[in-house]
């Protein structure tokens, strides 16, 4: 089977070598609105393309992380589920935890790729040899990121984020022809 997805020349070798990829959650891999119960417990509505991106990632050798403002059962049962297993919550100085997250892994900014919408994300993305950010991010983000989704957060941006990493990693046609057999 022959891959149908394209990227420019320019943008995979930028995202190249890649091999931590840093996910904000709301706006990213939802739609950044909260659905709030009379308990006070927050809802979130997950991409399951999305999902999929994160855990062809771990495939190809390529570390998911996420580092949130945010934190609920939810969220921590979804990302168990994708086998998340670098996680950051409630965490509004993003910037620490990534460089917690790059030390434990043994890694460094000109590895590690992230995909943010809002201006929490820009210390960590600013950092990264790879910046993408969904079609809804800030316009600061946007501004700042080397790709721009053609989809908003949740509906897709981060399966793109990840499908254009694995493309420069080279693993993205070998994993299509597996799943196709």
């Amino acid at each position: 089977m022959t891959p149908a997805l394209n990227f420019p020349p320019e943008l995979l070798l930028k995202a190249q070598g890649i091999r931590v990829a840093f996910f904000d959650i709301d706006g990213v891999l939802t739609d950044g609105g909260l659905f709030m119960s009379d308990q006070g417990e927050s809802l979130k509505r997950f991409n399951i393309l999305d999902g999929l991106g994160i855990k062809l990632l771990q495939k190809a050798g390529i570390t998911p992380a996420v580092i949130t403002g945010r934190d609920s059962k939810a969220l921590r049962g979804r990302l168990s589920a994708l086998g998340v297993t670098h996680a950051h919550f409630g965490t509004e100085d993003k910037y620490p935890a990534a460089e917690k997250t790059l030390e434990a892994l043994g890694l460094g900014w000109d590895q590690a790729a992230a995909i943010g919408d809002d201006w929490p994300d820009l210390p960590v993305m600013r950092r990264c040899a790879f910046a993408c950010a969904p079609a809804n991010a800030h316009v600061e983000v946007k501004c700042l990121a080397h790709h721009v989704t053609a989809t908003r957060g949740g509906e897709g941006a981060a399966r793109e984020f990840c499908d254009l990493l694995l493309v420069a990693s080279g693993r993205y046609a070998d994993l299509l022809k597996e799943a196709a057999r």
